[in-house]
């Protein structure tokens, strides 16, 4: 049996079909001893129907909320609140394989780290659009670990808090800097493709969102005391452009 305990959150709203890949691929995993936590914002298409039914095959290994949210931020809060595992991640896309998890854990358990994170494909259907290759970095230095990607144990979100969900689109990036500034927080890296993420999320899917990103990326960026913010904006995009090629 496994002994450490993985939370993992999806959020949902009015996407039945997307969340049944999502159940589907979370229940493949070769890793036991996950708690798997869907935060609905109140979806009338048969998304409760599907949890139901996904609750009733894995008893005690789903626990859900449906009611209205104030953004996937405000959700993610609502599932890290009741998590009672040892490691949280996030679920949205598609894992690369069956043993995503237990390389997680195995990552968690193996290094002195409070986290872990690998590569991140994005996906137009089957072609590949841009590929993260995410190595190890600095936060002042342009870098950044891919949020999907992101598996932290919960004594992190038990000393730094939450996502601001005041910011809309790059809340996640805010908690990232939040966290890995001064380099309390240690990652490990796993030198592959764990997550394969529909391309045209909310702060890739237009010009404008992308702007809007970079905007409260720069924010986040100054609220956390960072200086010369405006250069490390460039070195993001640089970063970014590189992920392309």
């Amino acid at each position: 049996m496994d002994t450490t305990k993985v939370s993992i959150i999806t959020t949902t709203y009015n996407d039945v079909e997307n969340l049944k890949g999502i159940i589907k691929q979370v229940s493949q995993q070769d890793y036991d001893n996950i708690e798997h936590i869907i935060v609905d914002g109140g979806s009338t298409d048969g998304t409760i129907q599907v949890i139901g039914e996904y609750q009733r095959q894995y008893e005690n290994r789903v626990k859900y909320i449906s009611e209205k949210d104030n953004g996937i931020y405000d959700a993610i809060n609502k599932g890290i609140k009741i998590a009672t595992g040892d490691i949280i991640g996030c679920c949205f896309d598609k894992y690369a394989d069956e043993h995503v998890i237990s390389d997680i854990v195995h990552s968690l358990e193996s290094e002195d780290v409070e986290g872990v994170h690998g590569d991140l494909c994005y996906m137009d259907g089957d072609k590949l659009v841009r590929y993260w290759k995410q190595g190890e970095g600095k936060i002042s230095q342009g870098w950044m670990p891919g949020h999907q990607t992101l598996y932290l144990k919960k004594k992190v979100y038990d000393e730094y808090g939450l996502y601001k969900t005041d910011y809309k689109i790059s809340a996640d990036y805010e908690f990232m800097v939040r966290i890995l500034k001064n380099d309390q927080i240690k990652l490990a890296y796993i030198n592959r493709v764990l997550i394969f993420m529909s391309h045209g999320g909310t702060s890739t899917n237009s010009l404008k969102a992308y702007l809007h990103s970079m905007q409260e990326g720069h924010r986040a960026l100054k609220e956390n005391g960072l200086r010369m913010a405006w250069m490390i904006d460039l070195k993001r995009i640089v970063r970014v452009l590189r992920q392309f090629v």
